[in-house]
């Protein structure tokens, strides 16, 4: 059956039992593990067509595509028609920027996370129960170790590149880092070198509210009836307004009030729909993700400092890269602003590394690197043809 233009269909996400345990920069090796992944176009004979596409903090292995099996609420389903689509179908599929007529491309859920992917949910085979906050540490390079173990049991070796946005640009900048002899081309969208102080502030709060709600219990909430909900909703209210930008609230919510006809004098109903969409996107949250991952994977992105582990110096860090490197950022992303982009280009270039970036205008911030699919495409396409 001939798909639509653009389409990848309907997908399935597939799980695989990695053959041997995972060293962790902890110092630990974590066995056994699994991983929840998708794939879509076909590899090539050679097996030189793969793109490893690395999701966000709160994504997951669908990104493309209508999932075969609904899972609950999944960032953007909204803003898609509520049609269980993959949160980076925009740009990847027949003629997209991750061209599948092209490409064979690969998604993973990350290590420690709760997509399928093993994680504080899975069971430790040391006990039976769940890990919780017994699951080990795990940096981006640990992320990166594991999908590396999944792409080897996949029959890939080498990757024609490997591309996302946020804390999955700080996964393919460690991709080129760890494998440069693996890694043909970066894509780093809306990503940094390292957090900044601010972004290291916000996630604390966040992480705070978890710790701080009682049926967080120590993190051995798993089957007591309880969980951390209230927690896990305001980490995500604070985590989604610095995905946001000032203009973005305004031109979508302004002052708008929640009820038109008055005003409800209370403490505690939403008078204005900025607090209403908040409280949307927190249920829709706590529904899907769990809180033991959300605090794992907050701290590995705030851990995340190249400059700092490899000596303070970028251009010490990037000394062995030999991928071509494109970066793209936009100017109203306050939590991963243009800043960071220019530092790595400057570091790059510095070492006569192939590197370039553009930052694009755009009201969205953070968000930005979802919802202008449009403009990135071309950039995209213009650079993995080159």
């Amino acid at each position: 059956m001939k798909l639509a233009a653009g389409s990848v269909g309907t997908v399935e996400t597939r799980i695989l039992d990695l053959p041997g345990p995972v060293p962790l920069d902890c110092g630990r090796a974590l066995s056994p593990v699994r991983v929840a992944y998708e794939t879509y176009g076909t590899l090539s004979p050679a097996r030189d067509n793969a793109i490893l596409v690395c999701h966000a903090l709160s994504g997951d292995a669908h990104a493309a595509g209508t999932s075969a099996t609904p899972t609950g609420t999944r960032d953007g389903f909204a803003a898609r028609g509520g049609r269980n689509l993959g949160w980076w179908d925009g740009m990847i599929g027949p003629g997209k920027a991750f061209d599948t007529d092209h490409f064979f491309v690969v998604a993973a859920n990350v290590l420690g996370g709760c997509g399928g992917t093993t994680g504080p949910s899975a069971p430790d085979p040391a006990t039976g129960r769940p890990y919780g906050p017994d699951f080990p540490v795990v940096t981006v390079a640990d992320m990166v170790r594991t999908e590396r173990a999944l792409l080897t049991a996949l029959g890939v070796d080498r990757l024609a590149a490997v591309a996302g946005g946020s804390l999955g640009g700080m996964r393919a900048l460690e991709w080129a880092i760890l494998y440069p002899d693996k890694v043909d081309a970066v894509v780093a969208i809306a990503s940094t070198h390292a957090l900044s102080p601010q972004g290291v502030a916000w996630n604390a709060i966040a992480r705070e509210a978890i710790l701080r709600d009682p049926d967080w219990q120590d993190g051995r909430y798993y089957g007591t009836g309880r969980s951390p909900d209230s927690g896990m909703g305001l980490a995500r209210m604070v985590g989604h307004i610095t995905y946001l930008s000032a203009a973005a609230l305004d031109g979508k919510f302004g002052r708008r009030l929640q009820f038109s006809d008055d005003i409800r004098h209370t403490l505690t109903e939403p008078e204005f729909q900025v607090e209403n969409y908040l409280r949307h996107q927190a249920d829709g949250f706590v529904r899907r993700f769990d809180a033991n991952t959300y605090l794992l994977l907050s701290r590995a992105l705030t851990y995340f400092d190249l400059a700092r582990q490899h000596g303070g110096s970028l251009e010490r860090a990037f000394a062995d890269v030999t991928a071509r490197t494109l970066l793209i950022s936009f100017d109203s992303d306050w939590l991963y602003p243009p800043s960071g982009s220019h530092a790595i280009e400057r570091a790059l270039r510095a070492l006569g590394k192939p590197v370039e970036a553009h930052v694009l205008d755009a009201p969205y911030g953070h968000d930005s690197f979802l919802l202008e699919e449009a403009r990135q495409i071309p950039i995209v396409r213009r650079f993995l043809s080159l």
